[in-house]
C-alpha cells in the first residue's frame, strides 16, 4: 500500500523511423560591407544647471532617508514583537510551574 510504483518504460508503438542523416553544407565567405557613417543626433543634449544638480542631490538624499526610516521601523517592530513573545512565554511558564507545585 505504501510502496511507490516505479513507472515502466513504454515500448514504442507503430513505425520507428531511422535517424536523419545530416550532410555538410558549403561555407561561403561574404565580404563585409562598410558601415554607414554615423549620423549626427538631432536630440538636444541634457544640460544640468547648478539648481538642477542641487534638486537631484536633495531628492536622492530624501529617498535614502525615507527608505532608511522605513527599514529601521520594520526592524524595531520585529524586535518589539520578539521581546513581547519572550515575555509572554516566561509568564506562561511561571503560571504552569506554579500550578504543578500546588
Amino acid at each position: 500500500m505504501l510502496r511507490p510504483k516505479i513507472p515502466t518504460m513504454p515500448t514504442p508503438t507503430g513505425l520507428v523511423t531511422p535517424p536523419a542523416v545530416v550532410e555538410p553544407t558549403a561555407v561561403v565567405r561574404h565580404h563585409p560591407t562598410p558601415a554607414p557613417a554615423p549620423v549626427a543626433s538631432t536630440r538636444p543634449t541634457v544640460q544640468l544647471t547648478p539648481g538642477a544638480v542641487l534638486a537631484l542631490v536633495s531628492g536622492g538624499t530624501a529617498v535614502v532617508l525615507v527608505v532608511g526610516a522605513v527599514l529601521v521601523s520594520m526592524l524595531l517592530a520585529v524586535a518589539v514583537t520578539g521581546a513581547s513573545v519572550a515575555v509572554c512565554a516566561v509568564v506562561i511558564r511561571s503560571l504552569i510551574a506554579s500550578q504543578h507545585r500546588r
